[in-house]
């Protein structure tokens, strides 16, 4: 069930920050069923999204709302999502972090570095969306995606493509 997959995405979510913030096992687990227990806040991700960013920010971890975004999507399909669900995850990760790119002074083309670390949630989430495009039959928009992962960052697209 739907239920079923977004607690399973929101306990990968919480190991995922708990190994980014050194936890060891028993925090983990905790802090992974304290972000299970976020998605009750509200209607939507954004309690389950500000949770993260507020915890990994406090613990000193440098990240951004795209790399969370683009943890969520991944995590979803791991967690087993079906492939139309991840492409909304991705897709809502994607435009967030482009906005982000752009109020940063990106002009919507040329180079978004792999290298540098605060490019890679944006990068991730194009990546995500790209191969979810892929698994749902979108041929133009794999392409699109693709061609636009690889000419922003060959090394991110020879990394996660």
């Amino acid at each position: 069930t739907l239920f079923r997959i977004q607690a399973r995405r929101n306990k990968l979510l919480g190991h995922w920050a708990a190994q980014r913030m050194g936890l060891d096992a028993a925090e983990t687990e905790a802090y992974a069923r304290a972000v299970v227990q976020a998605e009750f806040e509200e209607a939507g991700d954004e309690d389950v999204v500000r949770k993260l960013l507020g915890d990994l920010t406090m613990a000193k971890v440098e990240v951004d709302e795209a790399e969370i975004r683009a943890a969520l999507a991944e995590q979803a399909r791991d967690a087993g999502a079906d492939d139309v669900t991840v492409y909304a995850y991705a897709r809502v990760g994607y435009h967030r972090s482009l906005d982000m790119l752009r109020r940063n002074g990106w002009k919507g083309h040329g180079p978004v570095p792999w290298e540098h670390e605060p490019n890679r949630g944006f990068l991730r989430a194009l990546a995500v969306l790209a191969l979810a495009a892929k698994a749902i039959g979108e041929d133009e928009e794999w392409e699109r995606c693709a061609t636009f992962l690889r000419d922003s960052s060959p090394a991110a697209a020879d990394a996660l493509l």
